[in-house]
């Protein structure tokens, strides 16, 4: 049984989070979210017409998500350009969203949410997910509230939250199992839930528990950014 943390925080602690908004002057939305050494950075362009044409919803608008990293995000360089694993993650992305937005004031159009990792320590796609919600609020997009996600898991034999890139690569005492999860704290729906790896129902049910209470520090955050942001304007 692991007796403490890889970087000494508690079982149920998260590492330093920051969340600005407004990052990107030629964006209609942008923010910044990080976590621990993980910097995620989202831009929001639209709504616009969507072409092709013969892709557009008559009843509604289109959510389209674009996930990467840069090639410098990572010690060792990534190639550039889209991989299988950036397709999943924007797709994961999209639906992770779509429970919160009201697209029906939009038909034929688009709205393209364009997420960057520019420096990764584990936690990636929940930085993105965290990043384009409130890239989408600044954007003015209608939202039934903000979306939080952080990662939670089983690493040496014990429950805990925000894993770090060491502790996703933990071998000893049964390894790592890492669960990635999405939050909407007004209804308290998960919009994300998946799973690598192996961990049995009752402390499946534990870490939903923790990561929730994460999740909710989180939006937190995320409402104060977007605050300040508003107060700059008046």
């Amino acid at each position: 049984m692991l007796e403490k943390r890889t970087d000494g925080r508690k079982f149920e602690e998260l590492r330093k989070i920051e969340a600005k908004v407004g990052i990107i002057k030629r964006a209609n939305g942008s923010a910044m979210f990080k976590i621990g050494d993980t910097i995620a950075i989202a831009a929001v362009y639209g709504p616009r017409e969507l072409h092709p044409r013969f892709l557009q919803n008559p009843e509604k608008g289109v959510l389209r998500c674009i996930y990467d990293m840069t090639t410098f995000s990572v010690s060792e360089r990534k190639k550039p350009g889209p991989n299988r694993r950036s397709t999943e993650i924007s797709l994961v992305t999209e639906k992770a969203l779509l429970p919160v937005l009201d697209l029906s004031m939009y038909p034929t159009s688009v709205i393209d949410v364009f997420i960057e990792i520019i420096q990764a320590n584990s936690g990636t796609r929940c930085a993105g997910i965290t990043a384009a919600s409130m890239a989408l609020a600044h954007a003015g997009i209608p939202m039934k509230d903000l979306v939080s996600a952080v990662s939670v898991g089983k690493v040496g034999g014990r429950i805990m939250v925000d894993l770090n890139k060491d502790e996703e690569d933990f071998k000893e005492f049964g390894g790592a199992t890492d669960i990635p999860i999405a939050y909407i704290p007004r209804n308290g729906e998960f919009t994300l839930l998946q799973l690598d790896g192996e961990i049995h129902k009752e402390e499946l049910i534990k870490a939903l528990e923790i990561g929730r209470e994460a999740c909710k520090i989180i939006h937190k955050e995320q409402q104060k950014a977007l605050k300040e942001i508003y107060k700059e304007i008046e």
